[in-house]
């Protein structure tokens, strides 16, 4: 554990939203938390209820229309720990279920040269928030699971590319599927979707998390910039973070990428959120989201760092 003489420690603690605070008590101090703490956190509400998650007609928006679409607000949710059961947000889920695992859209699914080509990152998600929520017994998740593992590429990922000459995985179509299969696993011992689950592991730890094989170097900028919300887009800290979740976090081969993190640590003990990809409430034009996420962006990105052990100094722990 570490000890609120880290300065980013006593910043997250005292001075986080309600949800951060009460993770970082609890992961980063090991005190026991309130299982309903993260409901005092104006954002949780916020993410629940806003007026923002229907369509400008007053009908219930597209479960994945950016941001505010239930798909993208209750991975949100799940990341602030909203508590298991919640009514609210298992309605939420209840409705993405609906739609990911409608069996029309799922013969859709194009298959080139043996491969299909599936934006798994939306079953990932799917998956992975309804187990978190306990709706892993769902038979809808389970249909989602057995879709996840069918449509899995030889190097252990997952991509939509259709072009036939595309033989290699999106690192970002793989890492929620990762999340999604390992806590499926987790909860109903299901060991095709272990399997699944540890082949897209290999895939990220044989990169090193975010490194080409080839080059050595980044395998895209954005990869090395650590960001919240996560949405669809890969970076080396959300990756960490799940691969931890599904049990490789002490792999040498994280080291790394925790390296990289450790350099990006600020002198007051925090990391900054380095990319935006959302805009605030009230904002014209796409990706707008229905909360303003400029204070808890970086307090997310810190909690995490801290969590899989990104710039800890040493004696900070106890």
């Amino acid at each position: 554990m570490l000890t609120r003489a880290d300065p980013g420690v006593a910043w997250l603690v005292d001075r986080g939203d309600p949800a951060v605070a009460r993770m970082a008590r609890r992961d980063l101090l090991g005190e026991d938390v309130d299982r309903d703490g993260a409901l005092a956190s104006p954002l949780v509400q916020a993410l629940l209820h806003a007026p923002a998650a229907h369509a400008p007609d007053a009908s219930p928006a597209h479960p994945y229309r950016k941001w505010s679409g239930s798909h993208w607000r209750l991975v949100s949710l799940v990341e602030l720990e909203v508590p298991e059961g919640h009514d609210d947000a298992v309605a939420m889920c209840e409705a993405v279920l609906d739609h990911w695992a409608g069996p029309r859209r799922l013969a859709q699914v194009p298959v080139v040269d043996g491969r299909a080509r599936r934006c798994a990152s939306q079953e990932g998600n799917a998956v992975a928030v309804a187990c978190r929520l306990g709706l892993a017994d769902d038979p809808r998740v389970r249909t989602l699971v057995e879709h996840l593992v069918g449509w899995q590429w030889p190097d252990g990922g997952w991509n939509c590319d259709v072009r036939p000459e595309a033989s290699h995985s999106s690192f970002h179509e793989t890492l929620p599927p990762l999340w999604g299969l390992a806590e499926y696993a987790t909860r109903t011992g299901a060991r095709d979707a272990r399997a699944a689950a540890d082949r897209a592991a290999g895939l990220l730890l044989a990169h090193e998390v975010a490194f080409s094989t080839r080059t050595g170097e980044p395998i895209s900028p954005a990869f090395v910039e650590p960001h919240f919300p996560p949405y669809w887009h890969y970076d080396l800290l959300q990756a960490l973070v799940v691969l931890h979740r599904a049990g490789w976090g002490e792999d040498p081969r994280t080291d790394r990428a925790r390296g990289v993190l450790a350099a990006r640590r600020r002198p007051d003990g925090s990391w900054r959120a380095a990319r935006r990809w959302w805009r605030p409430p009230g904002s014209s034009g796409s990706s707008v989201d229905v909360v303003d996420w400029s204070g808890v962006s970086p307090q997310m990105v810190t909690l995490n760092a801290l969590r899989v052990g990104a710039g800890i100094p040493s004696g900070a722990t106890d």
